[in-house]
């Protein structure tokens, strides 16, 4: 028999209590253990079972698709360009038109009677089209020829962008080189960026704010 204050080995302590224990006592003990028992089941439960979760946040839903989104993207920049070309030829005065800061470089007549001619020989090209060259830039001088002409040239253009991206992902021999329609593209709108920048440096000349510095306008009161 074990002695007493050495529990027997491979039994509780419950056990060894209920064992030893005299009689009055047990009862008492076995209401404690009962008690224990059901402390350590409370702990034994998770705190995040415990704990009332939020609900979950609902789902951003995702933008929707942009068709087409190469040919969108470049309407942007081209946008911009047509516009602020278009308004520099209106906005230089006539009398300078002819103007050539030196004689290596064009006039500024020539330069909107070049931009008419490479804007049809380039955006028909994009469109797959074929079309006589256009000679306005050795054709035409009057002020109003010259607008005329660009302004038809891109219209010509902007049926380029009406396009998908499938017609301007095909194939093209671009001076020498093969390429897409997509990187003529990307031509036109750089040829005209270019261009206009000449004619931004001609208009400082003559002491003219160009249309891409002009301030933008000023905004109508609100109603009251």
């Amino acid at each position: 028999m074990p002695e007493p204050g050495r529990g027997p080995i491979g039994l509780s302590a419950n056990v060894y209590l209920d064992f030893w224990l005299p009689p009055d006592q047990k009862a008492g003990m076995k209401t404690l253990t009962a008690l224990s028992a059901a402390v350590w089941m409370l702990l034994a439960v998770p705190v995040s079972a415990q704990e009332t979760k939020p609900p979950a946040p609902a789902a951003t839903p995702a933008p929707a698709a942009i068709p087409n989104p190469a040919v969108t993207g470049l309407k942007w920049p081209w946008a911009r360009v047509k516009d602020i070309a278009v308004r520099a030829a209106e906005k230089m005065p006539e009398e300078f038109y002819g103007f050539q800061p030196t004689p290596e470089v064009r006039t500024f007549g020539q330069l909107v009677g070049h931009l008419a001619d490479s804007n049809v020989m380039l955006c028909s090209m994009a469109l797959g089209e074929k079309k006589e060259p256009w000679t306005v830039e050795k054709t035409k001088t009057s002020k109003g020829d010259l607008v005329a002409a660009l302004k038809e040239s891109i219209g010509v253009c902007d049926r380029v962008f009406t396009q998908g991206d499938a017609d301007l992902a095909k194939g093209i021999a671009l001076f020498g080189s093969d390429t897409t329609r997509f990187a003529l593209v990307g031509l036109i709108i750089g040829h005209e960026f270019e261009h206009y920048g000449n004619m931004v440096t001609y208009m400082r000349m003559k002491g003219l704010v160009p249309p891409s510095s002009e301030p933008p306008p000023a905004k109508a009161p609100a109603q009251k």
